[in-house]
């Protein structure tokens, strides 16, 4: 049987804003969010049933993206443990951003805990990824 469940923006939102993230639309598949304990923004993006979120770490110019720092961020002991990075060039700047998702089901109980979950998990692996990236967080901005 093929499952034919598509989410809403609107569900997403409503599970974000209802547990203190700040919520603002950016078009019909992605969202700006906010967490305001700590203040990191972020995107989330739907794509069928599959909420993909990122959050950028720091923003360094083209330069700064070496072997080494390639190689920290690739490592499996890095630290990072549910989320990956990705590089975002921009005109002689490259973000590196952390990237999680979470598949979603019928927009139950289950499915907002995961979303949830995959936003705190996202969180903290950008906690330990500034960490880990900090030698270069000098030259960049956040």
């Amino acid at each position: 049987m093929m499952h034919t469940f598509t989410p809403t923006l609107a569900q997403i939102e409503a599970v974000l804003a209802g547990n203190g993230f700040e919520v603002v639309e950016q078009n019909e598949s992605v969202l700006q969010f906010k967490e305001p304990d700590t203040g990191l923004t972020g995107r989330a993006v739907l794509e069928g049933n599959i909420l993909y979120c990122t959050i950028t770490c720091l923003t360094l110019p083209a330069s700064a993206v070496t072997a080494d720092l390639t190689r920290r961020m690739l490592d499996s002991d890095n630290g990072i443990s549910t989320s990956s990075f990705q590089l975002y060039d921009n005109n002689g700047t490259v973000a590196v951003a952390l990237n999680n998702f979470c598949v979603l089901q019928n927009m139950g109980p289950e499915d907002e805990s995961d979303i949830l979950s995959c936003l705190s998990f996202l969180l903290a692996d950008v906690y330990e990824a500034r960490e880990l990236l900090s030698d270069v967080a000098g030259r960049a901005t956040a």
